[in-house]
């Protein structure tokens, strides 16, 4: 069969549809955002292709997952083993990193413990490592004619009295012993100061070395037990030479000092096991650390003035009598000013105190000896855990652990090194440093080296290939996977897939393209081309004009969005659907386009950071112009968002809000007078359950529950308005908890929810639909429109206001009360931006978008950036996060990240308007934008 044959699907908005999509091609369904595709594209091909799956396991397991509901679909034939990769499955995992996701990392370990040099952390020398035989040799050889001790480390400075380890010793027919440095007789009842570190080593046999049988084999027999009781590793005490210690081991070891490693293994290297993690951050490469400066922001003050934050005045409770007697044991009062209170005391108040203090209770009770643990240890020990949390986020921070500096590894592990590079250095590289490094390390091995290597760095170099050829070259492997974006994770997943190698296979994927500039665009669509070329379907969700025109089959859902979409508007390849009208060809072909302005705003004030130097910025100072629009453009990995999301945002929020966010490095930022306050919209979802909704979020909600309270019928029946909350006991269906699904959690696979059996997904009980406005009941009014309920609520201001406000951007489309677990990330964007146009506006007010284009077509756009205008016209000021071209050329001010991504980025490249930039000829984004402006943007690949 060469296609996929789908027939009456009516999955949300879809009316009936049929279609047909060829199997082994790449087929792109666009439309506007709410027309249908991914109902078509995930509710409906991915669901049945899930629940097919499901199907084929055993009767026992499928009781254990629950049942799927077949899609509202009337047939689907020609349908492959289905995969999705979705931009919502972001992992939030600390422990999980681009290598371990890639599984590049394990590769890594494998070469670590398999083909690496190990080196001694004492010396730097090379480690050695001996058979029994080749040590008995060496000893005949190096020792000919001398006198020698054989013995074995058995202590290696330890504290201890050590009667029992002595004891045993003795029974076993040992004689002596070299006990720190001393050679002694092993006497009865023999023990060692237990407060002393020592060193001891048993003393096996004495022996002057010589030629002759009967020698050799006395030092083979004596080589055998010395390292069977020095756990593999034993010494040579050479007695003519003034006691000098010459190491042997089984084990890697170095020869000067006898320091030896367990042979290398891969868990070696994990810093997801206990074996290979640093045990002081457990393999999270960061701790907690108390900021001092936080604790006591006031030196002058005395602790009886509130010096101590976070226990502000003083009370007499019973950790301020502990602190009083900590004060008292250090010689000091409660009216002693901090700062004149030496280094001893605030290590002791912030670490604890070793030695007991005497804390007066009462006049009853008198004194009572007790210990102090330290101030963050107090705070976690309270009972309320939100002031352990309050105290987590207000006074630590976290910063490189300090054991193992972010490595994450026991230092052990980095003395194994591969061309003199341990593996926390290779994780370290970007994907594309990595590749080179990986091509050519094999001339640099030795000859067992490069056999055992050589498939493990096959395996490498595809890997990273891969990524390289999604986009990805500017990440590193040490990189968290809850620090990537969902686009970046999506790519990630897309790079696995191809090098799985799998073929028959349907993937469908929700606009790979997000995060990635148009330079990079190609690279992503030959990777989808690789997975087709390799036997396998690939439907991809997409407005991308670029993917759309490299498409070997285009499906356009539409014409409009919601109760107005779900129509196939065209469908066939690129000449085929251009002979339609609608939306997406009419972009297309240039009939609509999103207009660039006749004139440029300018600004009159600035925001400027200073010294900006967080991950890879390279120390700049930037200025953002207000009262405009301002795009911060850059290939992937620039360094955008660590230059706004995380340096700017978080900095601006502790100025203006006195938030504990912890910002990247930076020396300064002037200009904040200008603004009043910082609006922040970003693709997070406004809600992580079905219960969140447009209406609650929006605030709407409480309105509509406020007029349903006022009907006759509730106020003949007694109801108040949280009897029409479906987040409260009273009115709501009590078996689902008024969320109107069930959640079946599934071990391997999302989880899935099913309609509520008790309510049928209504929310509430049958006595709370009875009350109706309008007409219309609770679950009704929910389950509108917003374009159906601006008209319902039209006499009601207060509510009309605010569901207008999602209108205008573009969301008329959804309903009321729709989950928002089926929102797309630019429609919970949009649904930020609506909720902050609802309050009443105070002008200057800094807008933070990143990427806010994500799932909107060229119209969508178009409608979007009406909305950006509006707000600058009321003397606001936007910062767009941005690769789409169309936002970029309507920019009153673009500022240009380059050149490249990781750490060949960090720099401004170019700023000015969308014109100066085209004339700098190291702006790669400029290059893009000149075809733009010059409408010469190539039609075709």
């Amino acid at each position: 069969m060469d296609k996929i044959t789908i027939e009456g699907a009516r999955v949300n908005n879809l009316k009936n549809i049929s279609l047909e999509i060829p199997r082994n091609k790449l087929t792109v369904i666009t439309g506007l955002s709410g027309s249908g595709k991914s109902s078509l594209a995930f509710d409906t091909i991915y669901a049945e292709g899930q629940r097919r799956y499901q199907e084929t396991l055993s009767a026992y397991s499928r009781q254990f997952i629950g049942t799927m509901e077949r899609p509202e679909v009337d047939k689907i034939d020609g349908l492959s083993p289905v995969i999705a990769i979705e931009q919502k499955t972001t992992i939030h995992n600390p422990r999980s990193t681009v290598g371990t996701v890639t599984e590049i990392y394990d590769f890594l370990r494998l070469l670590y413990a398999r083909a690496s040099t190990a080196y001694s952390k004492a010396t730097g020398e090379k480690m050695v490592k001996y058979s029994e035989s080749e040590i008995a040799d060496l000893i005949i050889s190096s020792f000919q004619g001398h006198r020698i001790s054989i013995a074995s480390p058995v202590v290696k400075g330890r504290k201890g009295h050590y009667r029992e380890l002595l004891a045993q010793f003795q029974k076993k027919g040992f004689t002596k012993a070299e006990i720190d440095g001393k050679v002694e007789d092993l006497l009865k009842d023999m023990q060692l100061d237990r407060y002393k570190v020592h060193n001891i080593n048993l003393i096996i046999d004495r022996l002057r070395v010589k030629e002759g049988d009967e020698s050799e084999q006395r030092i083979v027999s004596s080589v055998h037990e010395a390292l069977r009781q020095g756990k593999g590793t034993m010494m040579v005490i050479d007695d003519d030479n003034a006691g000098e210690k010459k190491y042997f081991s089984k084990n890697l070891m170095c020869p000067t000092t006898g320091i030896a490693y367990s042979e290398p293994a891969p868990f070696t290297f994990s810093f997801n096991s206990p074996a290979g993690a640093c045990p002081h951050c457990s393999g999270l490469g960061v701790e907690n650390v108390v900021n001092l400066s936080k604790i006591i922001p006031d030196p002058s003050l005395s602790i009886k003035q509130g010096a101590i934050e976070p226990l502000k005045q003083y009370k007499g409770n019973s950790v301020m009598k502990k602190i009083e007697a900590l004060l008292i044991l250090h010689g000091y009062d409660m009216n002693t000013p901090i700062a004149e209170m030496d280094e001893d005391f605030i290590s002791a108040l912030i670490n604890g105190e070793s030695e007991p203090l005497k804390v007066f209770q009462d006049s009853i009770n008198g004194y009572i000896i007790t210990s102090w643990e330290g101030l963050p240890e107090w705070m976690a020990e309270q009972s309320d855990l939100k002031i352990s949390d309050k105290w987590e986020e207000q006074f630590l921070e976290k910063r490189p652990c300090s054991v193992c500096h972010g490595t994450r590894l026991k230092e052990e592990a980095l003395y194994f090194k591969v061309d003199g590079k341990n593996i926390s250095e290779i994780s370290s590289m970007c994907i594309s440093d990595l590749k080179i490094w990986a091509d050519h390390v094999e001339e640099k091995l030795g000859e067992r080296e490069k056999i055992i290597a050589h498939d493990i760095l096959l395996e490498i170099r595809k890997r990273a290939g891969f990524l390289i050829d999604v986009g990805l070259s500017y990440l590193t492997l040490n990189r968290t996977s809850q620090s990537l974006s969902g686009g970046e994770s999506q790519r990630i997943r897309l790079a696995t897939q191809i090098g799985s190698r799998l073929i028959n296979v349907l993937y469908i994927m929700d606009e790979p393209s997000i995060g990635l500039h148009q330079r990079d665009n190609i690279k992503l669509i030959n990777s989808l081309r690789k997975l087709r070329d390799a036997g396998n379907s690939v439907i991809v969700v997409e407005h991308d004009e670029q993917m759309i025109r490299s498409a070997d089959w285009i499906v356009d859902v539409g014409p409009k969005a919601g109760r107005s979409g779900g129509e196939i508007c065209a469908i066939g390849k690129l000449d085929d659907i251009l002979k339609n009208s609608t939306y997406t060809t009419d972009y297309l072909l240039g009939r609509r386009k999103i207009e660039i302005p006749e004139k440029r705003r300018e600004a009159d004030s600035f925001i400027e950071i200073k010294g900006a130097r967080g991950n890879n910025l390279k120390n700049i100072d930037v200025k953002i112009p207000l009262g405009v629009l301002t795009c911060i453009t850059g290939v992937s990995g620039s360094g955008k968002s660590s230059l706004i999301s995380q340096t700017l945002r978080p900095a601006l929020s502790r100025m203006l809000y006195r938030s504990y966010d912890q910002s990247l490095e930076y020396d300064s930022i002037e200009g904040i007078e200008n603004i009043d306050k910082m609006i922040v919209v970003d693709q997070a979802p406004i809600g992580r359950t079905p219960r969140s909704n447009p209406a609650t979020y929006t605030g709407v909600f409480a309105d509509i529950r406020k007029l349903f309270e006022n009907t006759l019928d509730a106020k003949t029946r007694g109801y108040k308005a949280g009897r029409f909350s479906f987040n409260v006991k009273g009115g709501r269906c009590e078996t689902c908890k008024g969320a109107g699904v069930q959640t079946i959690e599934m071990n391997f696979l999302p989880d899935v929810y099913v309609t509520c059996p008790s309510c049928d997904g209504h929310r509430y009980n049958s006595d709370t639909l009875a009350v109706r406005y309008k007409g219309k009941n609770i679950d009704e009014v929910l389950d509108m429109t917003i374009n159906l309920a601006v008209d319902f609520f039209e006499h009601i201001p207060s509510i009309q206001q605010k569901l207008k406000t999602i209108q205008d951007v573009g969301l008329g489309y959804i309903k009321l009360g729709q989950p928002c677990t089926t929102l797309s990330g630019g429609e919970s964007q949009r649904i930020k931006l609506a909720s902050e146009l609802a309050k009443k506006d105070t002008g200057n007010t800094l807008y933070i978008l990143d990427e806010p284009t994500t799932g909107l077509h060229f119209e969508d756009i178009r409608v979007l950036l009406d909305v950006l205008n509006r707000l600058i016209e009321r003397g606001n000021s936007v910062v767009v996060i941005e690769h789409n071209l169309d936002v970029i050329k309507v920019a009153d001010w673009v500022i240009d990240m380059g050149p490249e991504g990781g750490n060949e980025g960090g720099k401004v490249i170019a700023e000015g308007t969308p014109e100066a930039i085209v004339k700098n000829s190291e702006s790669i984004t400029g290059k893009f934008i000149r075809e733009i402006l010059n409408g010469q943007l190539e039609q075709t690949l």
